[in-house]
C-alpha cells in the first residue's frame, strides 16, 4: 500500500514536471516567434528604404549615392534566430537611415511631391507601425514567460531545464523627450 502511494506520488511529480516543461517550451517559442516577426517587419522596412534610394537617384544622384552608402553601411541582421540585442541594433540603424532620407527629401520638393516617394514613405510608416506593435507583443510575451520562469514552483524546474529570464526590447529613447504641452 505504501509502495503504491510512493509510486503514485512519483508518477504525479513526473507528469507535473513534463507539464511545466511543455508550458515553458510553448512560452519560449512564442517569444522566439515574436522576435522573428519584428525582424521580418524590419527587413521589409529596410527594403523600402533601399527602394527610396533608387527613387532618389532619379532626382539627385549625389544624394542617392550618399544614401546608398548609408544603407549599405547599416545592413540589418537577418539572423534566423535574432536576439533582443539584434532587434535593438536593427531599430537604431533603421531610424538613422529614415532620418537621413527625410532630410534629403526636404531639399528636393519634386522628390517629396512624387507619388512614388509618397507611396514608399507610406509603406515605411506602415512597417514602422507594424514594428511598434510587434515590439509591444514581444515585450508582453516576454513578461508572461518571465513570470513563469520566476514564479515558484515553476522556477525550480525552469532552472533545472535551462530556461532563464529573457531580455525585453529597449525603449525608444528618442521618443522620451516630448516637449511640454502645458
Amino acid at each position: 500500500m505504501v509502495l503504491a502511494i510512493v509510486i503514485a506520488v512519483i508518477v504525479l511529480l513526473v507528469l507535473w514536471v513534463i507539464a511545466v516543461q511543455n508550458k515553458l517550451v510553448k512560452s519560449d517559442e512564442f517569444c522566439n516567434n515574436a522576435l522573428k516577426q519584428i525582424n521580418v517587419q524590419q527587413i521589409s522596412r529596410y527594403d523600402a528604404l533601399k527602394a527610396l534610394v533608387k527613387l532618389t537617384r532619379e532626382y539627385a544622384s549625389y544624394e542617392a549615392d550618399t544614401l546608398q552608402k548609408v544603407v549599405e553601411g547599416r545592413k540589418i541582421t537577418s539572423s534566423p534566430s535574432p536576439t533582443a540585442a539584434d532587434i535593438n541594433a536593427n531599430e537604431a540603424a533603421l531610424q538613422e537611415m529614415s532620418a537621413k532620407f527625410i532630410a534629403v527629401a526636404e531639399a528636393y520638393p519634386d522628390l517629396k511631391a512624387s507619388a512614388n516617394y509618397q507611396q514608399t514613405m507610406q509603406d515605411i510608416k506602415s512597417y514602422e507601425e507594424n514594428v511598434r506593435l510587434s515590439r509591444m507583443t514581444y515585450n508582453d510575451t516576454v513578461t508572461r514567460f518571465n513570470q513563469q520562469v520566476r514564479s515558484f514552483p515553476t522556477s525550480a524546474i525552469a532552472g533545472i531545464l535551462g530556461f532563464s529570464k529573457r531580455d525585453y526590447l529597449a525603449d525608444d529613447v528618442s521618443k522620451k523627450d516630448y516637449p511640454d504641452i502645458i
